[in-house]
């Protein structure tokens, strides 16, 4: 098995944020965000994906989280296309549907080189404690474009604002962990007739 890591630094004037990654991981999310609740979620992603996470992030939350969330977004994609690399022998497609009481959600995943995100999910809440349920649509965006891949998000049901965000994040970690496990019967071979993805 290959190294399946990466770890990825992204500068602005608004944020300082680095993200390491290991694909093939325990399940195990180090660092913080310095926005809580994105760190409640990241952590349903690593133990519902299995992959490790370490992050380190600083950002103008004095303002509002925005920046920091969008950013971490698009980090995070980076080390994920990084670290799948030329994508052989993975399944390339993943798929969840997560219930938590009320609340259903839907991930699919195609690590397709073609980035799009299609995401339907209606917040009942604005905000889930102080944090602005709009940047869930910030953070995916960045995610799918620089990870470039093809997501789909729905939310199916749900009435609690946090049930609803917790089932999405669950789903993604457990439609990336069979996305991007190695297929035995793909071993070398491109997951694409076009020989590339």
């Amino acid at each position: 098995m290959c190294d399946r890591t990466a770890k990825v630094t992204r500068d602005t004037q608004e944020t300082h944020i680095t993200i390491g990654i290991d694909l093939d991981g325990q399940g195990q999310l180090t660092g913080e965000t310095g926005v809580p609740f994105l760190d409640h979620m990241l952590d349903q992603v690593v133990r519902h994906g299995l992959i490790d996470l370490d992050v380190k992030a600083e950002g103008d939350v004095h303002i509002d989280d925005h920046h920091t969330v969008e950013d971490i977004g698009i980090t995070l994609g980076q080390a994920l296309a990084e670290a799948v690399g030329d994508k052989r022998g993975i399944y390339r497609y993943g798929h969840a549907y997560v219930p938590l009481d009320e609340a259903l959600s839907r991930v699919v995943i195609d690590f397709s080189g073609r980035p799009g995100l299609f995401m339907e999910a209606t917040f009942t809440r604005a905000t889930i404690g102080k944090f602005d349920t709009q940047l869930f649509q910030e953070f995916f965006q960045g995610l799918a474009n620089h990870a470039r891949l093809t997501l789909h998000i729905d939310n199916l049901k749900g009435i609690n604002a946090h049930h609803q965000a917790e089932t999405i994040f669950k789903a993604f970690g457990r439609a990336l962990r069979m996305a991007v496990a190695e297929d035995p019967r793909m071993t070398g071979r491109m997951p694409s007739t076009k020989g590339s993805l």
